[in-house]
């Protein structure tokens, strides 16, 4: 399904940019990719959800992709969650949100700390309050090792099959196109560095817990936590904490997958989605 170019304004008056399939009047599923990553790390679960009947939203956060840096540099994850609130309040109907890694913590925050309704059901993508800081640490390191540039669209894609050695099909560089740009002879991945070198990561800062515990003491609509069996990023004891946090919260686990189970194990997770959506959405949304 052919996708359409979008642009919503974020906090801040940034412009954010978004790819928008299916119908405009249906109801809005509105994603957010993880650091570093870009509007088109969803592969084929945005088309799926708005061939079955869905608006399907797939927006880069700022600094990312095609949506504006921010100028004072802030990647906060309450400038995140303000931009997520933004972009719900342009969309006529309060979406539901699929967030992954740094999307869903921005998803989490929006939901739990608004003063009105936001969302109408959380997808949460490998990620939840408590998560392992060695495995956070490895994503860090790996965007790091990226901020000067690959000779060649190969290098970069070996550097991507290092860190995801459990994609067994090979790696096409050409698609890499998407989320790299060509600066000087070398490329770049597609989003601020200053996203990475003022050490921002999905490990909520001492600042930060307050405002998160909040959030989850707020968060009343049906909610799904997706977690890759492979991941080091969320663990057991996180998914504990979340269920404790909300018991009704539905947990799907997806074998053969890592942190970025979108891209691990598509099928799969686009299944997950649309259960979530067809089981627990559908029937409590208006006629």
């Amino acid at each position: 399904m052919d996708a359409t170019r979008v642009t919503f304004r974020g906090f801040e008056d940034l412009t954010l940019v978004a790819d928008v399939r299916g119908n405009l009047d249906a109801w809005p599923v509105l994603f957010l990719h993880g650091g570093g990553q870009t509007r088109h790390a969803w592969g084929r679960t945005a088309e799926t959800v708005a061939a079955q009947g869905w608006r399907a939203v797939s927006l880069d956060l700022r600094g990312h992709g095609e949506s504006d840096w921010a100028p004072n540099g802030d990647y906060s994850f309450t400038a995140f969650c303000a931009d997520c609130i933004a972009v719900c309040d342009q969309l006529g109907q309060p979406p539901i949100l699929v967030g992954a890694s740094l999307g869903g913590m921005s998803a989490m925050l929006a939901e739990g700390t608004s003063d009105r309704v936001v969302s109408s059901g959380l997808i949460l993508v490998d990620i939840a309050p408590v998560t392992n800081t060695e495995g956070v640490e490895k994503i860090g390191a790996f965007m790091r090792s990226g901020v000067n540039g690959f000779d060649s669209l190969e290098d970069a894609a070996a550097a991507i099959a290092a860190y995801t050695p459990q994609r067994k099909r090979p790696f096409n560089p050409e698609g890499l196109r998407k989320v790299l740009r060509e600066r000087d002879g070398r490329w770049y991945w597609h989003w601020d560095p200053a996203f990475i070198t003022r050490e921002r990561t999905e490990v909520v800062a001492n600042r930060f817990k307050g405002l998160l515990d909040v959030a989850m003491n707020n968060i009343t609509v049906p909610t799904m936590l997706v977690r890759g069996m492979l991941s080091d990023v969320l663990t057991q004891e996180g998914i504990d904490n979340m269920v404790a946090r909300l018991p009704a919260v539905d947990v799907v686990e997806v074998p053969g997958a890592g942190h970025m189970i979108a891209g691990d194990q598509n099928d799969a997770f686009t299944d997950a989605v649309m259960w979530f959506l067809d089981e627990r959405i559908r029937p409590i949304l208006p006629a």
